[in-house]
């Protein structure tokens, strides 16, 4: 398996579920960067993690496959703003988007 590097929230959760499942996996890979994961996933070297959200992106590839799913492992996505209410109209039209396009 491809996996991120356990300094991440996603990673403890994989960790905790594998091991909840008695999975050892045979690790070829950690990464700090997500885009290199999915970029050595891409060519064949190994399973990856990813979010459900992406799933009906990954369809389109015909370099990727989703072989299996879980609701079991989750994570979480942060937009992190330095004004307490949302003003901006490019920040508010990213946050709908994401809203209405990701999280149906």
């Amino acid at each position: 398996m491809l996996l991120p590097t356990d300094n991440t929230a996603l990673r403890r959760n994989l960790d905790f579920w594998f091991e909840s499942k008695g999975i050892r996996p045979r690790v070829l890979g950690e990464f700090e960067d997500f885009a290199l994961l999915r970029a050595f996933g891409e060519t064949g070297t190994g399973l990856f993690p990813l979010p459900s959200v992406v799933g009906p992106q990954i369809r389109q590839q015909k370099a990727l496959r989703v072989v299996g799913a879980t609701t079991e492992v989750r994570t979480q996505f942060y937009a992190i703003s330095a004004e307490r209410k949302l003003q901006h109209p490019a920040v508010l039209a990213i946050r709908t988007a994401a809203r209405q396009e990701l999280f149906k």
